[in-house]
């Protein structure tokens, strides 16, 4: 027989249990078993007033903020809509069926305040950190640094063209970034003023990454162990190279201070790869870097390049510089141009058939007197085409 369902008022009593109605394998139940934040108030402490009301506590908004990062939800608004409804989270921010959620504004309010003062964000990174460690998870034999495009809260389209545009008074974020004006993460990394500044988040830098729209943002970078892809160590820095490479040198020195953990190897991308970068790993810390060298000899602009001049092979004496552009070139661009090149040349062309002078016994290597030289740098900058500037018969000599 069907049965009926026949509610027709209201028990008066209910035997209601949290914990009997969380899964065994949820997510929050994994994560509770780690979760030790005996040590926040302790912490905590010197910052709360010994008289008024009692504050919320810090650990429901430390549990909340984990269930927040667990699941995706970045809007602390939302974030207290779902731990008032959802069983589960009632469960694990320890608030039963009838405990108050805090207001959203308590979050923002303390991470300015307490949380910041404390640095008590970074105290729980830590703490996490050490965890992995002892649950044998950490290897510390090889690291990965890189960072990742946090766009900004800030319209992309307002900006003031210089620092003293700003008006110093007019928010807590224009207060803070003209007082790290200095700091080697924002705009100490670069002598380079950004062209543009947000009003609203002057600390975040006008930048465009591969298939997005340009607007402002900041670099979040990581420092990851590779053994299975712990994040070690964390620091955000503005949108730069410079800052970028700070970031990583910051984050292997207190990665080192505060867990004595220093790696052999270290792997990064080809913005890593410059020549200060690479010599402080090596001579510094001793680090092999695996990275992608920032290689600026092949010049592409026209000037002489790192790459050593092709000198004359036997019975064949000429020189020829790659990279320096030729008179046919210059003329298809301009002609005038061309004319005044090929002068030059003329001119340079005709003391070196007469001055050069064998160098050695090798007939295909030729001596050229310091007047010759000079000859030939004058008609380098006059943009000469230097397959044919010097022509002589191959002698047999010796020094």
């Amino acid at each position: 027989m069907m049965g009926e369902r026949r509610v027709m008022q209201e028990a008066l009593f209910y035997g209601f249990s949290l914990e009997r109605h969380v899964p065994d394998d949820h997510l929050l139940r994994k994560i509770d078993r780690f979760v030790d934040l005996s040590e926040v108030r302790a912490h905590l402490g010197p910052y709360y007033s010994d008289v008024g009301r009692p504050s919320i506590d810090p650990e429901l908004m430390i549990r909340m903020l984990i269930v927040g990062y667990g699941f995706g939800i970045r809007s602390e608004r939302r974030l207290c809509e779902e731990v008032h409804l959802n069983l589960a989270y009632r469960w694990f921010c320890r608030l039963g069926l009838d405990g108050d959620v805090p207001d959203h504004s308590t979050f923002s309010k303390n991470r300015h305040g307490r949380f910041r003062e404390s640095d008590l964000l970074r105290k729980l990174f830590e703490t996490v950190v050490g965890r992995c460690m002892k649950e044998g998870i950490v290897g510390g034999e090889a690291f990965a640094v890189d960072a990742s495009i946090i766009v900004a809260d800030a319209h992309r389209r307002r900006g003031v063209a210089k620092v003293e545009d700003l008006v110093p008074t007019s928010s807590r974020a224009v207060a803070e970034y003209l007082s790290v004006l200095d700091d080697a993460a924002f705009s100490g990394a670069t002598p380079v003023e950004p062209k543009v500044i947000s009003p609203t988040d002057p600390a975040a830098r006008y930048t465009a990454s591969a298939n997005s729209v340009a607007g402002y943002a900041y670099s979040d970078n990581y420092l990851v162990d590779l053994k299975h892809a712990v994040i070690v160590d964390v620091e955000a820095t503005t949108t730069i190279r410079q800052a970028e490479v700070g970031a990583a040198k910051t984050m292997l020195d207190r990665t080192a201070e505060q867990f004595d953990l220093t790696p052999s190897r270290l792997v990064a991308d080809g913005g890593y790869g410059s020549a200060d970068m690479v010599g402080w790993l090596v001579d510094e810390r001793g680090i092999e870097p695996h990275v992608n060298l920032i290689d600026k000899s092949e010049r592409t602009d026209g000037t002489f390049s790192r790459e050593p001049t092709s000198h004359s092979i036997p019975n064949v004496t000429s020189m020829s510089v790659p990279g320096v552009r030729s008179c046919e070139n210059i003329a298809a661009r301009s002609p005038c141009r061309a004319r005044a090149s090929q002068r030059t040349a003329r001119s340079a062309i005709a003391p070196l058939n007469t001055t050069a002078t064998p160098a050695c016994s090798n007939p295909s290597a030729v001596r050229i007197c310091s007047h010759a030289s000079s000859l030939i740098s004058n008609a380098y900058s006059g943009w000469v085409d230097c397959a044919s500037v010097v022509q002589t018969e191959p002698k047999t000599s010796s020094y």
